[in-house]
């Protein structure tokens, strides 16, 4: 799983995308051509400056300056979205590349320029009365499809500032965007020594799977060392993000540094909180329940902290190739209908999926939409392994996803945090039930072990993960933390989420520092366990009646972000903002441990 990298040399090998579809290069003149074409569209967009309030007493004047001025603004958007997206795709499969991550940089501060300058739009859209926007919608009926944009906008009416500082704050962006990326290009050249080899971040963390103990306990003494060694450097990135985000969130008046999270997901913090509050109440019932089952499983009184992910058989776990893990998912998708499998099929047939692991490229896995007009792209890094199929599925989940929003135009197809791992967890559980339906009777209680702890990674650990982070950003309000306080937090959170059948190793204490999440989306981790929660009720919907889930599903999907979830979930019957709703996944992950000890 881990031999040297060699370049794919048969279709059943991970593929590398192709990006031409963006730009041949970055010398393609086309950049600088669509560069010169968004400030075009910014210049006819800014001549309307003023404007929508002038209309504000003739609502059929100001439904048309709305909707051309919202036109435009989706135009702009998209062209320095598809650039923007070209140099980051491009840039994350070679971290390695100072020319690449300069490029990226360049394109970033370019388009923050040319968009700067509409800040004015939202700003001046928010002038207007309520009572004054719903008279326009009505009188002209273009600028109806902008109903659910224009909700989002206003939302944030109360957190809005000057013109000049909103100013000030886009322009800033660029600059703030350099912490992320120092965060990204020191992991990227990490190399930890696990025994005779040397491994990338992704190496070493999917050799954590292994099913020898001693390569597992190299690896992880490996990431030990290599995390420890560059805590300090994280340590500084954590730190001045936090205080970044603060600083604006003071000015902006949100109470709570996840605040701004959940107004851009359209969800109450309360709901969060209770939602995270219920998980950890279930820790007992589900991962310290299963871990002390695993440890048992593996003839041990306790699990190492590199048990955890461990194969229950000490013989090598079967491996998927390329075409065998393309194929499984494609017949996954299938069992949605035809309509799913197909347009998964298009990432496979055209060069959309960059796979192959090598030097250089980030860790993780992400499917980019670009922009609503042009096609996503999935990345990952594949290893051969069933962690790797399902991760396949996940990311062609959230790209299935993308294809199908697409109709709504760049800003209605972009779906709050809430929807948005709706359709990959949705893959990813359909996946694994073709796993388990085809294995081997000998493999299944290992698969079923995996499946389970595919569910705490998801749903317990990145509670612990918001737990973490909800607790590290309130002491920073304080000042700065020291590597040491940020270990003894993590720790805290980490050990209570695992519970007491897991040994947290010397060394263990520094595993914060390579969870990007933390860096680049603060409080976005916990839309992952509300995904699984949410699809976990989805799933026990579609048991009763998979032919008239199907459409509904479909539906769901297609709206993209012109819903929010409460209203997307409503036709299956399901209410989010019943306290009972979060215990129906737990309920499911609980039901699964209870398989696995009746195994014994």
């Amino acid at each position: 799983m881990n031999a040297p990298f060699q370049t794919p040399a048969d279709p059943h090998d991970a593929p590398l995308w192709d990006l031409t579809d963006l730009y041949a290069s970055r010398e393609d003149p086309r950049i600088e051509a669509d560069l010169e074409r968004a400030r075009a569209l910014v210049a006819e967009l800014n001549a309307l400056q003023g404007r929508l309030a002038a209309a504000r007493a003739e609502p059929g004047l100001l439904g048309e300056r709305l909707d051309r001025a919202v036109t435009l603004y989706e135009q702009a958007s998209d062209v320095l979205g598809g650039l923007g997206a070209y140099a980051f795709l491009a840039a994350s499969t070679n971290r390695n590349d100072a020319a690449a991550q300069g490029f990226e940089a360049t394109i970033r501060e370019k388009g923050t320029t040319i968009a700067a300058s509409t800040i004015w739009v939202t700003l001046e859209i928010n002038q207007l009365e309520e009572a004054e926007i719903d008279a326009a919608l009505k009188a002209a009926p273009a600028p109806g499809r902008w109903r659910p944009w224009l909700r989002r906008v206003r939302a944030m009416k109360p957190h809005e500032l000057s013109h000049e500082l909103e100013t000030f704050l886009a322009e800033r962006g660029p600059i703030s965007a350099q912490w992320p990326r120092l965060f990204d290009e020191t992991l990227a050249a990490m190399k930890v020594k696990a025994g005779n080899d040397e491994l990338t971040l992704s190496e070493a963390l999917n050799r954590l799977s292994d099913p020898k103990s001693a390569r597992r306990q190299a690896a992880a003494e490996g990431l030990n060392e290599a995390l420890g060694a560059r805590a300090g450097t994280m340590a500084l990135v954590l730190n001045t993000v936090a205080a970044d985000k603060a600083l604006e969130d003071r000015w902006r008046g949100f109470n709570r540094p996840a605040d701004s999270r959940h107004l851009a997901n359209e969800v109450d913090g309360e709901a969060v909180d209770a939602m995270a509050e219920a998980v950890a109440e279930a820790y007992p019932r589900l991962s310290h329940r299963y871990y002390a089952l695993k440890a048992r499983a593996l003839g041990k009184a306790k699990l190492e902290q590199w048990d955890r992910n461990a194969p229950l058989e000490t013989t090598a776990p079967r491996g998927f190739d390329w075409g065998q893990g393309r194929e499984l998912v494609l017949e996954s998708f299938a069992d949605l209908g035809d309509e799913f499998a197909e347009r998964a099929r298009g990432f496979f047939d055209r060069p959309w999926i960059d796979g192959k692991a090598r030097p250089g490229k980030q860790s993780g896995a992400y499917a980019h939409p670009v922009t609503a007009d042009r096609h996503p792209y999935v990345f990952l890094n594949w290893m051969g392994e069933r962690r790797d199929v399902l991760t396949l599925a996940h990311e062609l989940g959230h790209g299935v996803h993308q294809t199908l929003a697409a109709g709504q135009g760049s800003l209605l197809a972009d779906t709050p945090l809430t929807l948005a791992e709706t359709a990959s967890i949705f893959a990813e559980g359909l996946t694994f039930d073709r796993l388990l339906k085809t294995a081997p009777a000998a493999e299944r209680r290992g698969l079923l072990a995996g499946r389970i702890e595919d569910g705490l990674n998801t749903v317990v650990r990145q509670i612990a993960f918001h737990r973490f982070e909800t607790r590290f950003h309130d002491e920073r309000a304080a000042g700065e933390l020291p590597v040491e306080r940020i270990n003894q937090i993590w720790l805290e959170e980490m050990g209570g989420s695992l519970g007491p059948a897991v040994t947290l190793n010397d060394g263990y204490e520094h595993w914060w520092a390579y969870v990007s999440h933390f860096v680049h989306a603060p409080f976005y981790v916990y839309a992952y366990a509300f995904g699984d929660l949410l699809v976990a009720a989805l799933m026990e919907t579609r048991a009763k009646d998979p032919a008239g889930f199907t459409p509904l599903y479909r539906e769901l999907l297609a709206g993209g972000g012109s819903k929010s979830y409460v209203e997307a979930l409503a036709p299956f019957g399901l209410n989010p903002r019943d306290p009972a709703f979060w215990t129906i996944g737990t309920k499911r992950l609980e039901r699964l441990v209870d398989q696995f000890e009746a195994t014994f």
